[in-house]
């Protein structure tokens, strides 16, 4: 089973998202059985809150499930046991390196490195810009480039 944990500031935006997202694609092509997703934030903020209001509203409008994901702070057994970490920005990378300190982990990398094409690194967290339509975008380009990442390399 590969593992993959998408990680943001405090997991109701962009990696509540990615999950949702991630999930629908991986299921789709049926692949399901194969992968394991999850998101977590590097705060504890909102820890037990389902994703933020904005995110719930693009994923229904694009009829992607979201149902029973509740946040969470990312933890040191994260870094373990997931082969795919991915962030939305580059203090979350930054903040994931400094958990991993020299432990063995899996690829940490960070979404829109994933898109070549972007004009941006970082995913911008609407939290703040209120840009959920935006984040929408980016999230599915990084999910549909990391799945084809996943399948050349595990041959699945």
């Amino acid at each position: 089973m590969i593992r993959v944990l998408f990680v943001c500031l405090g997991n109701i935006c962009r990696s509540p998202m990615a999950e949702a997202v991630f999930r629908e694609i991986v299921n789709n092509q049926g692949l399901g059985d194969k992968i394991t997703i999850d998101s977590a934030g590097t705060g504890n903020w909102h820890i037990g809150k389902p994703p933020h209001e904005g995110t719930q509203g693009i994923l229904t409008g694009k009829g992607i499930p979201f149902e029973g994901m509740k946040a969470r702070q990312v933890v040191e057994n994260d870094l373990e046991n997931f082969d795919y970490i991915i962030g939305m920005d580059s203090e979350n990378i930054g903040n994931l390196h400094k958990m991993a300190g020299y432990n063995k982990t899996g690829f940490i990398g960070r979404l829109l490195d994933l898109v070549p094409e972007s004009d941006i690194d970082d995913v911008p967290d609407p939290y703040f810009t209120g840009n959920f339509e935006e984040v929408y975008d980016l999230v599915v380009k990084g999910c549909e480039n990391l799945l084809q990442m996943i399948k050349n390399k595990h041959n699945i």
